[in-house]
């Protein structure tokens, strides 16, 4: 039996990037009177794995420039600090970089303490939110059913489920599920957000049915997807569901590394064949830097006999699980059947497991 995939709380501290030793002894001090710790990268490339699941980011004015080359996506609560006359007075990097406050120090030091007391701790992430990403090892490994599964799984067992279609390649989820005739916005209404998206309205605005809410492409002409984009996306889907799924393609684009990035949990779906293992570990390769948390789904048949231990041990993954064949499944996915909706079958009893092991909610039996 695989292990069990059990995510613990996630305790995330504001950020700190910043190489200024004084300025950093200030931020220390101040977080100390606001009551939490902070976590420190002195520079973006440090940055980047916590750029987005961190619940506040101080950027200090010395890695502002370097933060605008290393091209780090814009996000909600970012503040720039720094001392008088460090801070650019005309606010033209701050507005480049997309922070929402500039703070000068000594005469913010209040204000942030405010912001660092208004932080709790040992509040998980995203307040309550679960966010899961699901890529394929090699072409048509199933990544996009087991997303679909997961996300039909969730709303299932009524959790408030967004399922999110970041591969501009993939012919759209909302075909896997049978939505393609649901009314609802796609992806090419979307693209020009940037910064802060209303939840609510966001939710209103897409293909919807019960407590699941899907965010895919249509069959138009394909646009490139802003990594801005999908990051107020991710933002607003932390604040506003209590699951979500984001569907990746294999070659990661900047959009398909913020959504990696916020991810609580990544599953690499691999055949157990020797050809897809291989290509595998070249994904694995690619996503492992941008998720700490990245496990190994393994999907028969095997013809060769390969066992999931294995291809897991090559590709240096945990086992998440194992998916036996499924010809009924084609067959319904065929007719515009959703993936693991009848609650039956191999897909659907993983599917059950993960989504209870992410969130502690029974997924099993849910009608």
């Amino acid at each position: 039996m695989p292990p069990r995939t059990t995510v613990p709380p996630i305790r995330r501290l504001p950020l700190v990037v910043t190489g200024d030793d004084d300025l950093l002894d200030d931020v220390l001090r101040l977080a100390a009177v606001g009551g939490t710790e902070v976590e420190l990268a002195r520079d973006p490339a440090a940055a980047r794995t916590r750029w987005l699941p961190a619940p506040l980011v101080l950027l200090g004015a010395d890695q502002a420039q370097a933060c605008l080359r290393a091209r780090l996506p814009q996000r909600p609560r970012l503040v720039l600090l720094g001392r008088a006359g460090q801070v650019d007075p005309g606010w033209q990097i701050a507005e480049l970089i997309g922070a929402e406050h500039v703070a000068t120090l000594p005469a913010a030091e209040p204000w942030l303490v405010d912001r660092f007391a208004e932080h709790d701790p040992d509040r998980p992430a995203g307040v309550g939110a679960r966010v899961v990403a699901v890529l394929g090892g090699r072409g048509g490994a199933g990544a996009s059913v087991l997303a679909g599964g997961l996300a039909v799984t969730a709303a299932r067992a009524r959790l408030r489920t967004l399922l999110v279609d970041a591969d501009p390649l993939g012919g759209g989820l909302d075909l896997v599920l049978g939505w393609e005739q649901l009314e609802g916005l796609r992806w090419p209404s979307l693209t020009s957000a940037d910064g802060r998206v209303d939840a609510p309205a966001l939710v209103q605005a897409l293909p919807s049915r019960g407590d699941l809410v899907v965010l895919s492409w249509d069959r138009g002409e394909m646009l490139a997807l802003p990594a801005t984009a999908m990051a107020a996306t991710v933002d607003a889907a932390r604040r506003g569901r209590d699951f979500v799924v984001i569907d990746l393609p294999r070659q990661l684009d900047d959009a398909a590394v913020v959504a990696l990035q916020a991810a609580d949990q990544a599953f690499v779906v691999v055949p157990a064949e020797l050809r897809a293992t291989a290509a595998a570990t070249r994904v694995v390769a690619a996503a492992a830097p941008h998720c700490g948390a990245l496990s190994v789904v393994v999907r028969g048949p095997a013809p060769g006999r390969l066992r999931a231990s294995e291809v897991a041990r090559a590709l240096g993954l945990p086992l998440a699980g194992t998916l036996r064949p499924e010809p009924g499944l084609c067959r319904g996915l065929e007719r515009g059947e959703a993936p693991a909706a009848g609650g039956k079958g191999p897909l659907a009893a993983l599917c059950q497991r993960i989504v209870t092991d992410l969130t502690g909610v029974p997924a099993t039996g849910a009608a």
